[in-house]
This record gives C-alpha cells, structure tokens and sequence, in this order.
C-alpha cells in the first residue's frame, strides 16, 4: 500500500512539474524525456529504492513492463503517423524513406560487424543491432513536426523516420533470434523469410491503409448523414490504432507498420476532402456551440474529426512518454552495473558517433537535402522506447543467451537521451536560424531573374 501511494504521488507530482515548468525547461538544454529517466533513476532499486524494476529476478515483470513500453510505441506511431500531412507524391516523403530503410539497414550492418568482431555470436550480435537501429518519434519534441502540415525537411524526415524504422527493425530481430536457436516462424529457408519479409511489410501496409480508410468514411457517413457518432474522437483514435495493431498481429504482418500506416491514410483522408488549407485554418472560426454542426458539415468534417484524433493521441503520447520513460529510469537504476561493463559502454558510443552518422550519410547520398541538414540528420538519432522494447522482446523469447543486449540497449538509451536531448534545441534553432536568413536571399534572386526577364 505504501509503495502504491508514492507511487500516485510520484507520478503526480511529476507531470504537474513539467506542465507548470515547462517554460524554465524549454529554455534550458532539458527535455521531459532527461526528467523522466533522472527520476526513474532516482526511484529505483539503486538508489532510493522506492520501486523495484529488477528484470532478471522477474519474468512477470518483464512481461508487464514490456506491454507497457509495446503500448506506448503503438501511440507514438499513431500519433506521428497523424502529423505527416503531406502528399504521398510529394518528394518530401524520399527523406524519411531513405532515413527509415536504407540507413536503418545500413546501421544494422555496421553494428552487427561490430558486435560479431567484438566476440558476440552471429544471432546475438544481429539481434543486439536490430535493437539499437530503430530511432524514437517521441523523446525530442524539438524534432517533431509541429503540427499537422509541417513540412520542414529536417524535422518532416526525423518524425517520419521514427515512423517506419520501429517497423523496419522486425525482420532484422526476427532473424537474430532464429539465429539464436529460437524457432521463429518465416525463418526456415532464405526463401521463406523473403516471402514473410513481402508479407509482413505489404500486409501491414494493406491492413493499416484499409482499417483507417473503412474507419474515417464510417464515422463520417453517420455524421454527416444521420448526425450520429458525435464525440469521442478519442475512443475512435484508441480504437482504430488497437484494431489496426491486433488485426496485423492476427494477419502475421509488420504490427507496428500498420499503426503508422493507418495514422498516415487517416490523415491523406482529411487532406484529400481538405485541401491546400490546413484543418486549424479550416477550423479557426468554430464557436463552442457550434461544435456539433461543424462535426456533421460534408465541408470541415474531415478535418474536425483528423484534428481530434490527433489532439487527444498526442495528450495520451505525453502520458506515455512519461510512463515509459519512469519505467526505463527504475531498470536502470537495477542494472547499473551491468550497464558498466566495457562492451556495452562502447557498443553505445559506436552507435552515436560512429554508425548512426555514417549510415545517415550513406543513405543520403543523392538526396535533395544541404550538408547541414544531412549532419543534423545522422547526428540526431535518438534511441529510445523502440528499443527498450525489442531488448525485452528478445530476452522474452530467448531468455538468457540474449541477456548481453539489456545493458547496451539501455546505455544506448540513455546516452542518446542525455546527448541528443540536451543539443537538439540548440542544433535545430541555429540550423532554422541559418534557413531564416537564407530564405530572403532567395527571393531576392527569384526578383532579380524577374526583372531581368
């Protein structure tokens, strides 16, 4: 009961901290994601001692906290999914196509080289990359779009990024644990991983799209035909992202590809019906009492129904961010000395400094973006519930022979937390500030070509 009431109190008095604090915070080299882990820290087994968050004593808890951090991802993927506003055809989206496939798997290869040639076997050291490839969409606010129709190239491609590589790790880890020696299914022959690799990622594209299309055109013919389904936008939101996850686990596709899908082709479906104009735009004059006849008018209703899914999923993405990263503070706390060891510790800092930055820049390479928005890219990274995740995953599935991956993965965690999270402000405002100053330039040169012409 004890340990229950400071729990509630913990966590309360946490998230009124960052809420009245969040101005002092915005303004200092801090992110709520750095809070939440220090606190986790502090909370937990190596110090205070207030929560006990020790894995390798604990299969149940392992379980528990590893459908905590699979529930926050799914949230994160939904809600980043949602602030893409951006045509499909639109060469904005090469960016994070090429940050999310061809530099995850280019990290992965570079980790794995370095986890096989530092004594880790083959299944283990590809798993372990697996792990520490995909990025997180939600520990950088700084990074993220900033609303619905962002187009910043810089900030477009790393929200995007976070997006599909959680997905794109699958087949990658799948294939480490069969190498382990656990039976996984798809991973028979070279030609039965292909056909699962087609499958998972086509299936989960398919089932995301479809689920997403189904659901809007649903809601918004009972709205604008009989006036029914009003409200709760939230419990759609929950909704579809939950169908859209366990119908992909059901069809043995990519799940975590599904819900991004899903929360793209949800908001492709208010773009189509809305246009060029943005739903805050379109919505900018709603009085309180005319909520209702907004939500069933054939001419805003797709942007009233996109903007309160993703006003509510980006509310319950704070909550989550906050409940994993607590969770991942209190682990840490417990495995601190393993977190120590020389080959985790390193395998961490070759992620950040080497592997990371080299595999963005590789995958870069003919891309329509400057070298400074390339090294701001390959530099900002961040590792994070994504992660955190597929470590307990793997030492779900494998148990012991995969236990070396824990403690890289959560020196990889925090490290880029504290790294990445303390120079994103400071890097994005100098590189905004640098375009601010070269967007007059330009048009001046376009007014010359004018007058010249």
């Amino acid at each position: 009961m004890t340990e229950q009431a400071l729990w509630f109190l913990l966590v309360g008095v946490l998230l009124m901290f960052v809420a009245l604090a969040r101005g002092p915070i915005g303004r200092l080299p801090l992110t709520g994601a750095m809070i939440y882990l220090a606190v986790g820290v502090a909370v937990g087994p190596g110090c205070l001692g207030l929560v006990h968050a020790d894995l390798a004593g604990s299969p149940n808890t392992l379980v528990v906290i590893a459908v905590i951090a699979e529930a926050g991802l799914v949230i994160s993927l939904f809600s980043v999914g949602m602030h893409l506003r951006v045509p499909l055809r639109d060469r904005l989206w090469r960016l994070p196509l090429r940050l999310g496939v061809p530099a995850m798997v280019f990290t992965v290869a570079l980790m794995f080289a370095f986890g096989w040639a530092t004594g880790l076997p083959p299944g283990v050291a590809l798993f372990l990359a697996a792990v520490l490839a995909p990025t997180d969409p939600v520990l950088a606010n700084e990074l993220r779009v900033r609303e619905a129709g962002d187009d910043e190239p810089v900030r477009f491609a790393l929200s995007g990024e976070g997006g599909l590589n959680d997905g794109a790790a699958m087949p990658f880890a799948m294939l480490g644990l069969a190498l382990s020696g656990v039976p996984v299914s798809g991973t028979q022959s070279a030609l039965a991983f292909a056909g699962s690799l087609v499958w998972g990622v086509a299936g989960a594209l398919l089932s995301g799209v479809a689920l997403a299309m189904l659901c809007v055109r649903l809601v918004l013919h009972l709205r604008t035909q009989y006036g029914e389904a009003l409200g709760l936008d939230g419990f759609i939101a929950i909704g579809l992202m939950s169908v859209a996850y366990g119908v992909a686990l059901l069809l043995h596709t990519y799940a975590f590809v599904a819900v991004f899908a899903a929360g793209v082709a949800l908001r492709h479906e208010e773009l189509r019906a809305t246009g060029a104009q943005r739903p805050a735009e379109a919505l900018e004059n709603v009085q309180l009492r005319e909520r209702a006849e907004v939500a069933k008018d054939p001419g805003r209703a797709h942007a009233w129904l996109a903007t309160g899914m993703t006003d509510f999923t980006r509310e319950i993405e704070h909550f989550a961010e906050c409940s994993v990263l607590l969770i991942i503070g209190c682990v840490v706390s417990a495995h601190w000395r393993e977190m120590l060891a020389p080959y985790a510790v390193l395998c961490a800092l070759v992620l950040v400094f080497v592997a990371r930055p080299a595999a963005v820049l590789l995958a870069m390479t003919g891309a329509h973006a400057d070298g400074q928005q390339r090294r701001l890219m390959a530099w900002m990274g961040i590792r994070g519930v994504g992660a955190f995740y597929y470590a307990l995953w793997g030492i779900g599935q494998a148990g012991d022979a995969l236990r070396p991956v824990l403690p890289a993965a959560l020196d990889a965690i925090v490290i880029s937390v504290v790294l990445h999270g303390a120079t994103a402000g400071f890097a994005l405002g100098r590189y905004l500030r640098r375009t601010q100053r070269a967007q007059p330039s330009r048009a001046q040169r376009r007014s010359r070509a004018g007058q010249a012409r």
